[in-house]
This record gives structure tokens, sequence and C-alpha cells, in this order.
């Protein structure tokens, strides 16, 4: 009886521990080639910029006088995704979204050019004195996502941010290259990222809708598809926390 009852106990605690440790299949590459898209090098940048709220009609003139000239200088192999304030989330806040065509080294290219650009150096001086705090992200897209392009308005934009658990970023890539697919039939999705430099593990979705009430519906529909659910179940305990901001475009920005 002794033998039986260690037997049981074995078998029982090796139970217990199943629940609670999780197999994980070697990885022989970096996230970066198994999640991004292939076919492009395309690099992006995610500023957050904290504006003084005295200041910030003031800052959204400034960029709407010199970031056009940026996006539109031929030699600089970078775009304007899209360019925000928040409406709802953290207040006073600006959104910027860069590509730069070439990945690093474009990024690198640019930035020296600017460093030698006088108007954007007094632009950055200016601009500095009408801020609180600034961050920026370094990004790539996710293979199976839009690839963001100007679209017209009137639209508000939503920015879903998530941090993830260390470790998970191939699982959730693996469930949003099904989920993405229950939220194509409105062409709301406008494009998917996940952190390269910065705050790590953080992925970003961004979505664009005609009105609140539109978004609410559309979210709400996807829970009459057949698998949403079940995405769902198994994403959130990757998350270890998420946010949602919703923006509105400057008239410079190509996502209207």
């Amino acid at each position: 009886r002794g033998l039986g009852s260690s037997a049981r106990s074995a078998r029982e605690d090796s139970w217990l521990k199943s629940l609670f440790v999780r197999k994980v299949d070697p990885r022989k590459d970096a996230h970066s080639n198994l999640l991004a898209k292939r076919e492009t090098s395309s690099l992006y940048k995610l500023q957050f910029h904290n504006v003084k709220p005295e200041c910030l009609e003031a800052y959204n003139k400034l960029c709407q006088e010199v970031l056009p000239k940026i996006h539109e200088e031929k030699h600089y192999p970078c775009a304007l995704v899209g360019t925000w304030n928040t409406w709802y989330g953290e207040q006073d806040q600006a959104v910027h979204l860069w590509r730069y065509e070439g990945g690093y080294p474009a990024l690198n290219e640019v930035m020296s050019k600017l460093r030698q650009n006088k108007e954007f150096t007094e632009f950055r001086k200016e601009r500095g004195n009408m801020l609180l705090s600034r961050k920026n992200q370094l990004l790539l897209e996710f293979s199976f996502w839009n690839e963001p392009v100007p679209r017209n308005g009137p639209n508000i934009y939503e920015l879903r941010s998530y941090q993830l658990r260390p470790g998970t970023m191939i699982e959730w890539g693996n469930y949003w290259a099904r989920a993405i697919r229950f939220r194509q039939d409105s062409n709301e999705a406008v494009g998917g990222f996940f952190s390269q430099i910065g705050q790590l593990y953080m992925v970003h979705h961004l979505w664009a809708y005609k009105d609140l009430q539109t978004r609410e519906d559309i979210r709400n529909a996807a829970w009459h598809k057949p698998g949403w659910d079940e995405l769902v179940y198994y994403t959130v305990p990757l998350i270890q926390e998420m946010e949602s901001r919703i923006m509105i475009p400057l008239k410079i920005s190509p996502l209207q």
C-alpha cells in the first residue's frame, strides 16, 4: 500500500505541475525574422509626446508646418504614416508614426541629414519648450497585418497597445495570424507592429473607425463569428498590461 500510495502521489504531483508548466518549443531564429514581413525592410518609429496643455495648439501648428517637409523631401528615405492627438486616453498627447524604407540604414541616414538641417534643429528646440515628456519605440510590422496606407476620412483611430509577458511574442503572432481575418470586414485594420527597441515585448494594433458607435458595433460583431472567442481566450493570458487610445488625426496626417 505504501508503494501504491507513493505512485498515486507522484501522479497527482505530476498532474498538478502540468497545470502550471507550459512546454516551450525551441526557437531557432529571432522574433524579427519569424514574425516580420520578409518582402519589405521597413522600420517604423512610434513617438509619444506629452505636451504642456497650454501649448498643444501651438505644438500642432508647428508640427503641421515642419513635418510635411520631411515627409515630402525625396532625399529622406522616410514617410509620415500618421500623426494624431489623443482624444480619449492620456490627454494632451501627440502620437506620430514614421516609416523608414530600408530599415536601420535608412533611419541612420535620415537622422544624420536632420542633424545638419538648420530648420529642423530650430524646430526641435522650439518643440522641446512645449513638451513635458517624450518617448519612442522602433517597431517592425507583423507579416499577416495590412501595411498602413493613406486613407480618406473622417475617421477616428484606436491604438491598442499590449505589454506581453516575455517569451510569448511567437504565440501572440500565431494566434493573431488567424484572428486578423475576423477583423477585416469593415476595412478597420490599419497596421500591426511589435517593438524592437524601446519598451520590449510591446505590440501595437492600429484601427480606423468612422466614429465611436461604429467601433462598438464592429467589435461586438466579431463575437458572433465562430472562433473569435477562442482566440481571445488564448491570447488574454499572454498580456501583462493593455491600453487603448482613441486618436484624432491632424490635417497633415496621411491617415485621415
